[in-house]
């Protein structure tokens, strides 16, 4: 399936946000994620179905001054 992640072009086997989460090496539950502008909470990943197409966006905190 072809997604967009973080503006970036994927071609992935995920079939879920918890999948993909895997699937990308993103861990930690700290994680924000959004599906086609939306937020997708943490305890709604892996009920969150991809399809061809979406849009994802993935965040997470930095450190900085």
């Amino acid at each position: 399936m072809k997604l967009t992640v973080n503006g970036q072009a994927h071609e992935v086997a995920a079939e879920t946000l918890a999948a993909l989460l895997r699937e990308l090496d993103f861990q930690g539950s700290w994680l924000a994620t959004a599906l086609n502008g939306e937020v997708v909470p943490a305890r709604e990943r892996d009920r969150c179905r991809l399809s061809n197409g979406d849009r994802i966006e993935i965040l997470s905190p930095m450190k900085g001054g």
